[in-house]
């Protein structure tokens, strides 16, 4: 069936894909010098970054954010931090404008007390864990201007002294990968929701270093102590909802709420819900637990939106079911599915199916209600090629 989307939106109907292997810095650089047009356009469009992140840079105030939050993930960090400075040479644009991409809001939190992106930006999630059934669905919405501004890394990090990472995650154009879906060669599988708490941190972890460092995680405890990050904190809030394909016993999801590190504390606050087989979790871009101060944004009403939403359909049981939760657009202000014209601050950019029994991870840039998936990835798990593709191996339609 031909897609509902209103015409002249100009979605992709390829993926770009890098497969990779390497130092991290090396990795970094791969995808830099493979994505440098996409990197390149899109630093130039992304107003967080050129409204905002920048002007407060050139302030004492805001270099003094940047430095101090760029000394804590490089002493916790530094082979992300190479990372990043290997994408910033091989696409040839500065490293203080990716990292301060990485930021979100944390300089104008703390320089001016304010939020740099007050609009509805986030993602909606379902897990359904029932017999024979096992998915975790994920739409992910972001800016407009990051529509068709993203792609897929394939990594084998290789590197003396630190751990060996195989993950495929999507990634936007000239950020870590992590931050969105994806799954690791020890079996994780995970899709991240921001949540936005109205205090953040200078000088604590980034999300999306503490999203990065989940891909190289084994088990749920490394999990965990990953989002923990003792000794320093998250500086900011998000949610994972995440399953180990590799556990033992009956098949468990689990919703982690993150929230920024309290004064004088020395962990990201932390709460963990757990879907046992028979249950199902929804979660959007609210905190549902942690008692966590969230901004005035319109974050917040899109959210409870999509949440109405969601609840208005029947418990999902099904595949099909998680589907058709994940394209709803009833709401004629926030959908699930978010699309309404060309002028949309926010629209869903992607849309992920973990099946987690046939251990397959299908993606669709238009509604997945309507539409075939673009590109079904195997889940190779252990020492097994991280994965085959449909449409091929290797860069795919840049």
């Amino acid at each position: 069936m031909a897609s509902k989307v209103e015409e002249g939106i100009g979605r992709r109907n390829a993926i770009p894909i890098i497969h990779t292997r390497g130092t991290h810095y090396e990795i970094g650089f791969d995808i830099g010098r493979t994505f440098s047009g996409l990197i390149h356009n899109y630093v130039n469009i992304y107003r967080p970054l050129n409204e905002t992140s920048l002007p407060l840079y050139e302030t004492q105030e805001g270099r003094n954010v940047y430095e101090e939050t760029l000394a804590c993930v490089t002493k916790q960090f530094p082979q992300y931090v190479r990372e990043i400075q290997g994408t910033a040479d091989g696409a040839k644009i500065p490293f203080h404008k990716l990292f301060l991409m990485h930021l979100d809001d944390i300089v104008p939190n703390v320089v001016e007390g304010t939020q740099g992106n007050p609009q509805p930006v986030g993602c909606s999630t379902v897990i359904c864990n029932q017999p024979g059934q096992e998915i975790l669905g994920h739409t992910e919405d972001a800016l407009s201007e990051t529509l068709n501004h993203w792609y897929l890394v394939s990594a084998h990090v290789i590197e003396p002294g630190l751990r060996e990472e195989k993950f495929t995650s999507l990634s936007y154009a000239g950020f870590l990968p992590g931050y969105t879906m994806g799954y690791n060669h020890h079996g994780l599988v995970y899709t991240v929701n921001t949540l936005s708490a109205n205090k953040l941190r200078s000088g604590k972890t980034p999300r999306y270093f503490l999203a990065r460092s989940l891909l190289g995680v084994e088990n749920f405890v490394q999990a965990q102590q990953a989002l923990r990050n003792e000794g320093y904190g998250a500086a900011e809030g998000f949610s994972v909802n995440m399953t180990f394909l590799t556990q033992e016993g009956d098949r468990m999801f689990h919703n982690a709420e993150v929230g920024p590190v309290k004064p004088d504390a020395t962990q990201s606050q932390l709460s963990i819900l757990t879907a046992s087989p028979g249950e199902n979790i929804f979660h959007c871009n609210k905190y549902l637990r942690l008692k966590v101060p969230e901004v005035d944004g319109l974050i917040i009403p899109s959210s409870e939106h999509r949440m109405e939403a969601i609840c208005r359909h029947a418990s999902p049981k099904t595949r099909e079911d998680v589907i058709d939760i994940l394209s709803d657009q009833t709401d004629n202000e926030y959908r699930v599915f978010q699309e309404i014209g060309p002028d949309d601050y926010v629209k869903t950019i992607a849309v992920g199916i973990f099946d987690c029994i046939e251990k397959n991870w299908s993606l669709y840039t238009d509604i997945p209600k309507y539409n075939d998936p673009i590109l079904v990835i195997p889940l190779q798990l252990n020492n097994n090629t991280l994965c085959h593709l449909k449409n091929g191996n290797g860069v795919v339609d840049q």
